[in-house]
């Protein structure tokens, strides 16, 4: 998390979505509710290495005081600056200026207050703020060689229930990520396997994480700067695949509360880019843990904080993390199913990380609804009315608007972008400048594709909720560049069609193929097992008689 080498460059925007007011909600037979995101507050932001046994108690007492922990707020995570040393055994010692009754009875005292506990380690063997903030007491502190006694003390003896696992030991050091925290996962489950583990990487560091932790870091640190949030989002924005059945991307601890305050940098955002960051953390289904001094957080932004229908976006048991509908100009809509998988009711969020006004005209059917649709503004706690066709909105620079929809049906889709698949080997390390990766094209549907597909039998695009009402056959058809001398494999529930000839160019086109579907979901795969695939847009499928 203290990575401090990324670059606040050329950000593709951000991901936005919506609320709802109902407290009551459906599951099918084949739907479970998932273990949301965590909420709570972490220290790191406010305080950095400056932490002591009397700070930690005393936030934990606030979010009691301020109803935070009522609205949904559980954990209390002691982050970066609580070690002291190992002793002549390897035995983690707590700081004893900073916390001279040791790490048990702030455990303790969280629980008392009927909250959960959470701590901070490094899978290296330095911690980043030893190495960022020159805390030398982090030196020899990560978790690297000490994990069935780390593990045993701070889960076992101390009680915590909650780690973050930052990477800056582990980058210094040149080790293997996948390795690194399966390892640690292993040793924490022996002792406690209810222990939520959060990967710290910076940056999306593949499928596996979602075997060894429950969410995972997909961004450097966030300041508390608009540019930040952009460049947060921005790398949120097409990873929705990835997110679901209880485990999340993290886009950081929120910087909601500064006010020219804040210690990781930026003079703090204004009350609409505050209820922008808090919406978007809530639609794509982050961890929601303030970081701020709740002593010194102005009311707007603890009103802001306890919106309950933009928590319900965040809570809702489904556990889906929107997903980008629409893209044009400078502005995102962004939409997920709340309640119900494919109910009559969406989150749907409209943002405009520009600089400038920007204008939304979203057709109902782009967001697969049909007839009337009801609209309220879940941060304004505010019913719109009944729209019919499209809806449109303008939004000022740096903003976002959230609503619940509701429609009077819900179509059946008929366009499925690139950006939207799971693609098993992808990951945002840059370590292969090869890897399959999603990549901006402006002739592209929604100005996005997947580049570098195929080479290997499992490097495919996947997706998995291919719908069909009744089932039968389809026209499929795929839009693609980069078509030269490449092939395409279409594996639709496992009947594959070879496609050989694709053209002689690398422009924009494409090819129909009819594929039949069943009633229902359906999983459709594109790759090439041996060679390169063309780059893919996205597919449309059409129902033929």
């Amino acid at each position: 998390m203290k990575n401090r080498s990324f670059i606040f460059t050329a950000v593709v925007a951000s991901l936005l979505c919506v609320s709802c007011t109902k407290t009551q909600t459906t599951l099918s037979e084949n739907e479970r509710p998932f273990n949301p995101p965590i909420m709570g507050w972490s220290s790191w932001n406010a305080f950095l290495v400056d932490i002591s046994e009397d700070i930690i108690k005393h936030q934990a007492d606030l979010m009691v005081e301020k109803g935070l922990k009522d609205a949904g707020y559980q954990y209390i995570n002691v982050d970066d600056g609580y070690f002291g040393k190992r002793d002549e055994n390897g035995v983690m010692q707590a700081n004893e200026k900073r916390f001279p009754n040791g790490m048990k009875p702030v455990a303790d005292h969280i629980h008392s207050l009927g909250m959960k506990a959470g701590l901070y380690t490094d899978a290296g063997t330095r911690t980043c703020g030893s190495l960022w903030n020159k805390d030398s007491i982090g030196i020899g502190a990560g978790i690297y060689g000490h994990e069935p006694q780390d593990a045993q003390l701070y889960f076992g003896d101390w009680g915590f229930d909650f780690i973050k696992i930052d990477y800056c030991g582990g980058e210094v050091l040149g080790l293997d990520e996948k390795e690194r925290y399966t390892s640690i996962r292993n040793s924490i489950d022996k002792v406690n396997k209810n222990v939520s583990i959060n990967i710290c990487r910076w940056a999306y560091p593949g499928t596996w994480a979602k075997d060894a932790a429950t969410s995972w870091r997909i961004s450097g640190d966030i300041n508390a700067h608009w540019n930040s949030l952009k460049y947060v989002v921005g790398k949120n924005l097409y990873l929705s695949a990835y997110a679901g059945n209880g485990h999340y991307n993290d886009m950081d601890m929120m910087v909601i509360g500064f006010r020219n305050n804040s210690r990781v940098g930026g003079n703090g955002l204004t009350p609409t880019e505050e209820e922008a960051h808090f919406g978007l953390w809530c639609i794509m289904s982050s961890p929601l843990l303030i970081g701020c001094d709740l002593e010194k957080m102005p009311d707007s932004s603890l009103e802001l904080l306890k919106n309950k229908e933009l928590i319900a976006l965040n809570q809702d048991p489904l556990g889906l993390q929107a997903y980008v509908a629409q893209h044009e100009n400078e502005g995102y809509v962004l939409v997920k199913d709340i309640e119900q998988k494919r109910g009559n009711v969406r989150a749907v969020a409209l943002y405009n990380p520009s600089d400038t006004v920007c204008r939304f005209s979203v057709p109902f059917s782009s967001l697969e609804f049909g007839g009337n649709v009801k609209v309220r503004d879940l941060v304004r706690h505010s019913d719109l009315g009944s729209f019919s066709g499209i809806f449109e909105q303008t939004l000022p620079a740096h903003s976002a608007m959230f609503l619940r929809m509701e429609g009077e049906a819900r179509l059946e889709p008929t366009l499925y972008e690139a950006e939207w698949a799971y693609l098993p080997l992808f990951n945002d390390l840059g370590k292969n400048a090869k890897g399959i990766q999603y990549a901006y094209d402006k002739e592209a549907s929604g100005k996005m594709k997947v580049g570098f597909l195929g080479g290997k039998p499992e490097n495919y695009a996947e997706w998995r909720e291919v719908y069909s009402e009744n089932g039968g056959r389809y026209n499929m058809t795929i839009h693609y560049s980069h078509g030269k001398g490449r092939q395409i494999e279409v594996d639709v529930n496992g009947i594959i069609t070879k496609i050989s000839s694709l053209g002689e160019d690398d422009n924009h086109s494409q090819i129909s193929i009819p594929v039949e579907l069943k009633a229902g979901y359906n999983t459709i795969r594109i790759g090439n097992s041996y060679d390169w695939a063309p780059d893919i847009d996205c597919f449309t499928l059409t129902k033929t008689l």
